[in-house]
């Protein structure tokens, strides 16, 4: 019962889906942002060959798992986008 109120009303309303939409888009490209700075210290770090903190491979794979993890807000932003698509079409 409780199933069949989720698929008719996946969101509470508009609002509560573009505000859902801002926050992981927003999360998301924060992520994104932050893999990108763990790459260059990776580069830096093997091109000067020294250890900032940690060894550059370690700041490479810091930079993969930030970007494996970027896909979470990002399917998120899909989602609420494609529910929002079926909401405005039924009416």
């Amino acid at each position: 019962m409780a199933a069949d109120a989720f698929v008719d009303e996946p969101f509470k309303n508009r609002e509560h889906v573009l505000a859902e939409i801002r926050f992981c888009a927003r999360a998301g490209g924060i992520i994104t942002l932050l893999s990108l700075l763990f790459l260059a210290l990776g580069i830096i770090c093997d091109a000067l060959n020294i250890t900032l903190i940690l060894e550059p491979i370690s700041w490479f794979l810091l930079a993969i798992f930030a970007m494996v993890s970027t896909m979470g807000p990002t399917l998120h932003v899909v989602m609420a986008k494609h529910l929002l698509g079926i909401a405005e079409s039924k009416k």
